[in-house]
Parts: structure tokens; sequence; C-alpha cells
């Protein structure tokens, strides 16, 4: 690799944790070593700090603590919002609706219920990678018992329009799940407007480890627990706690309410300067997914006649760190089933990279991008 300082540019697969979230969780993790729900000493000690992180988690989504459910990941709670639906829902339907460009948490669960007896209805998005809310009218039925559609797409940035489906949601009496696990941190992710009884989230998006996320369950939402055992959670999720992990996720939720605002503001115009250097230096490219209706922070973008494997081989040797698509599909030569259902030509997601940036992005860093892509590109058009 050159020894040029590495430049990060895959936030959206994770992102380093942020010192001050550090800080914060060391001492959960050697003299803060209780059991939250031991009665002594050592379990009230570190009981409060995990209430105080729940607390902290509500406040940037705007929810009431008592509906954080704590969980391992953002996996997890998708896993939870779906299979706890439909085992609630015995006996009233069985039916589910959600999006053909869904995380594979959502979308390989989907699959997984279709195999035990589910319908499960995907609903088609256009080229900006939208989908037709009239679509998703027609297709409630009196088996429905869940819809289920991100927040923000992790491959191209794209918004979906989730407030609105919850509105539909709500209107028709379906219960709701959200994936906003790639929008917590950078746009404002508000439980009330979005009016989902479910909301899955993710700590290491946003500076804290990985290892830890939460499910936020509406007070009336109908849903049995994933992990049985014990009473953690108030019987939603059983066993110990990761302390650490979520004292984390509290001051990384913490500091991410802090800093929206301005961050999303920086984010968006490191993208564009990237995009605008890209456009102008670089023929034959195009921008996929929504141009205004996305991520401040995510470009995902197609370089035609070039292959995404050799110009991320070749970024990677100037020490440039990006991605493909979904770092849960790494490893897989496939083309991106996001994009082919977004109507992408082949040919032109086989050669899509995606940017994702974070706080911690400079302009230098992206200037060195600028300053070494275009010559990758034709190097390997011309190979």
């Amino acid at each position: 690799m050159n020894c040029t300082t590495p430049v990060y540019l895959d936030y959206n697969a994770t992102s380093p944790v942020h010192p001050d979230v550090l800080e914060a969780m060391l001492p959960y993790l050697t003299d803060r070593f209780g059991n939250p729900s031991s009665i002594h000493w050592a379990g009230r000690q570190v009981k409060g700090a995990v209430e105080e992180a729940r607390e902290r988690v509500a406040q940037l989504v705007n929810c009431r603590p008592v509906e954080v459910v704590f969980t391992s990941c953002g996996t997890e709670a998708d896993n939870m919002a779906l299979r706890g639906t439909v085992s609630a829902s015995r006996g009233r339907g069985n039916h589910i609706i959600t999006t053909v460009v869904e995380h594979p948490a959502v979308a390989e669960t989907c699959r997984m219920l279709e195999r035990e007896g589910c319908e499960v209805t995907r609903l088609a998005v256009g080229r900006d990678g939208l989908p037709d809310l009239a679509e998703l009218e027609a297709a409630i039925c009196d088996r429905t018992i869940l819809i289920s559609a991100m927040f923000a797409n992790n491959e191209t940035g794209t918004v979906l329009p989730a407030a609105e489906i919850g509105a539909i949601a709500v209107r028709r009496r379906v219960p709701f799940h959200c994936d906003a696990v790639q929008a917590l941190g950078k746009i404002p992710v508000d439980c009330q407007t979005l009016q989902a009884g479910m909301v899955a989230l993710s700590g290491h998006k946003i500076g804290a480890p990985k290892g830890i996320g939460a499910l936020v369950v509406r007070t009336g939402t109908r849903l049995h627990p994933l992990i049985l055992g014990g009473s953690q959670e108030r019987n939603r999720r059983a066993g110990t706690e990761n302390v650490a992990g979520i004292v984390a996720f509290g001051a990384a939720c913490e500091r991410a309410a802090a800093t929206l605002a301005e961050g999303a503001a920086r984010m968006a115009a490191l993208r564009d300067r990237l995009e605008e250097g890209l456009l102008r230096t670089v023929p034959d490219v195009t921008l996929n997914g929504h141009r205004e209706r996305r991520l401040p922070n995510t470009s995902n973008i197609a370089f035609h006649g070039a292959k995404a494997d050799s110009l991320l081989a070749s970024l990677d040797l100037e020490g440039i760190a990006a991605s493909s698509g979904s770092a849960c599909s790494s490893g897989s030569l496939k083309a991106s089933p996001v994009l082919a259902a977004m109507g992408i030509a082949p040919e032109a997601a086989a050669g899509s990279l995606r940017f994702s940036l974070g706080p911690e992005t400079t302009v230098a860093e992206i200037d060195r991008v600028l300053a070494l892509l275009p010559g990758i590109v034709a190097r390997l058009r011309s190979s």
C-alpha cells in the first residue's frame, strides 16, 4: 500500500470509534464491571449508566426511553421486528410488504419467512430508488401484518418516503417497521414523524463500537421477543446487557444530536466536491440514485467501461478505502441487487462505486481521490 496516510471513504460500512465515546465506555470494561440485573452496589453502579444511555438514544430519535430495546446490532433489530411481528400475528394474517432495495438484514429475513409460510410483496422502485406509494396502498389487504421499509438506502444514499409510508400504515392500521440504521446521525430520525411502530438503529455507524444496536418498539406494538431467557430489557430481549457498548451508543447518540446539522452540511459539501470533480475530469460517469433525496455523505457513481473490483483494488493500493455496495455482501462478485432493482444496466452496475464520507473526512482527502482516480479509470479502461 502507498505509504501516504490512508483515506477512509467507507463510513456506511462502519465508522471509527470516536475518542469521546471510547473514553465514556472504558470504565465499563474495567472497574465498573457489574451485572445490571444484580441488586448490590456493583449492579446499581452500572444499571444507572444503562438507563442514562437509553435516554440519550431516545432523545436522538424522539421516542420514550422505555421504548428503546438494546440489541447486538441493526441486523438483530431488523430480525426482531420482522420475526417478532410474525410470531405475534399468528391467526391474524401472514402478509408482509417490503421493498426491493432493502438491506440484507430485512431481505434475507423476508426470504426465510416466505419459506416458513408467509406471503411477501416487494414493492418495485424507479431509477431514483423510490417506491410508488400508490402500489403500497394497493398491496395492503386484510392479511397484511407488517410493512417494512428502510429510511435511507445503504448503497445509494437515497432517502425513501418513510414518513409517508408511516402515514399510510397508520391509516390502514398496519404495523410499520423502519430500518433507520444508515439514516441515524446523518439526517434527523424522528419516531413521532415516522409513525413507525418499530425503528431499527445501530451504533457502529455513528462512532460507537460494533456489537450494539437498538430497536425502538413504540408503546402498544405487538411483538414477541426473538431471544428468550431472563427478564432483561423489560422482557423484550433476554441476555445480560452489553453495558460498555450501551454506554458507548448513548455517548455516540449524544454527540450526534449536538453535531447533526453542522455535520450534515459539511459532509454534503465534501460529497458535492467529490462528485463535481469526478464528473468534470472523468468521461462517461453517471450518478446512481436520487439527486436530491439522499444522505449528505453518500455518493454512488458508475464508471462505465471499468470494473468495480479493479477500481477498488487500485484505490486500495493507494491507501484509499471505498466500496462497491453493502459491506454485508462483500466477497460476492454478483452485481448489486439494489442497482439491478433500480434498472441500472448490468455494465454500469458492475462499474459502480460507493463513496461514503464521515465526520473525519477532509478536503485534502477528497482532493487526493480526485487527483488519483481519473488516472486509474483511464488505465483500467485502456487495459
